[in-house]
């Protein structure tokens, strides 16, 4: 569950709240019981390193990625098992 912060506009008491998103904003100030408002800070949110491509989630993308997806379906697609043998009772 997300952690908001809220300020009192009257006394200026600061603290943080756990809240689920269905939850409705605090509004009374524990303090004083004057008018809260939310304060919004920077995003908590860091994207580091070269960034996220189209075959980062497939199951099949351990091996090199020159290779297209294309192909690699089309070789395993194509592939049929052998046709069961058969054995005639005497």
């Amino acid at each position: 569950m997300p952690t908001y912060a809220y300020a009192c506009r009257s006394c200026g008491h600061a603290f943080d709240a756990v809240q689920s998103f269905a939850d409705d904003a605090l509004t009374v100030c524990p303090e004083c019981g004057g008018e809260l408002r939310k304060q919004y800070g920077s995003i908590g949110v860091t994207f580091n390193g070269s960034g996220f491509y189209r075959t980062d989630s497939r199951a099949g993308s351990a091996g090199s990625s020159s290779t297209p997806a294309s192909s690699k379906s089309e070789s395993t697609t194509s592939a049929k098992p052998a046709p069961a043998a058969t054995s005639a009772s005497s």
